[in-house]
């Protein structure tokens, strides 16, 4: 596959600042920004894509949820920065699970693609909304839970200070490097959380390039 055009991707603004915030408070952050330098990441700024690819990847392996990814994208025509919702509606359940998807999740992938080309998704309005209102608008909609609310939030609006409570990588980072590979129950890593407000993102992304150098393209 031919490497997504880095012109058309976005990135954080404020993400030195929330660098240098967090290394001054946090000892595992101190540790981690420096390892991966000048690494950010990406937003291709269009949510019905981010939103495709956070269902793909929803409880499977990193790499898995990538070669699956891959497959759907070929199958869609082989443009992975945007695919238009009408591409998908263009499929049937049993073709999208040629590519690897399971039926439930192609089911999903259909659904969400009608919120889009219909227009109830209100795009328009979310950089007016709260983080807790987006979730709320997007986990009506089929296969859409907190955790791929939160992933828009983090990759698509690049919300500063989501905590993804759901994501296993964010648990398993946390009791790496903060409780020596114990087990972590969900009230700690609110716990540790907290004290990365108003960057949470920010730390969760550095966890996550802990436990995978290789950021994930949403």
């Amino acid at each position: 596959m031919e490497p997504e055009p880095r012109q058309d991707w976005v990135t954080p603004t404020y993400w030195d600042e929330a660098c240098q915030h967090l290394a001054s408070r946090d000892r595992v952050m101190s540790k981690l920004i420096p390892i991966f330098g000048q690494a950010r990441p990406r937003s291709r700024r269009d949510a019905f894509t981010t939103l495709a690819r956070s269902i793909i990847s929803q409880q499977i392996a990193v790499r898995t949820a990538q070669s699956v990814w891959e497959r759907f994208v070929a199958l869609m025509g082989g443009e992975s920065f945007r695919i238009p919702p009408e591409s998908v509606l263009a499929q049937t359940s049993v073709a999208l699970r040629t590519v690897g998807l399971s039926a439930r999740k192609s089911e999903y992938l259909l659904d969400l693609a009608r919120h889009f080309a219909d227009g109830s998704v209100h795009e328009s309005a979310w950089p007016n909304m709260s983080d807790a209102k987006i979730a709320e608008e997007l986990v009506a909609i089929r296969g859409v839970g907190q955790w791929t609310a939160d992933m828009l939030l983090i990759f698509h609006l690049m919300r500063p200070n989501v905590l993804p409570l759901d994501d296993a990588g964010l648990i398993k980072g946390i009791s790496l490097n903060y409780f020596s590979g114990e087990p972590v129950s969900r009230a700690e890593v609110r716990e540790v959380g907290e004290a990365w407000a108003p960057f949470r993102s920010v730390a969760t992304w550095y966890l996550w390039r802990s436990l995978d150098p290789a950021p994930t393209a949403y």
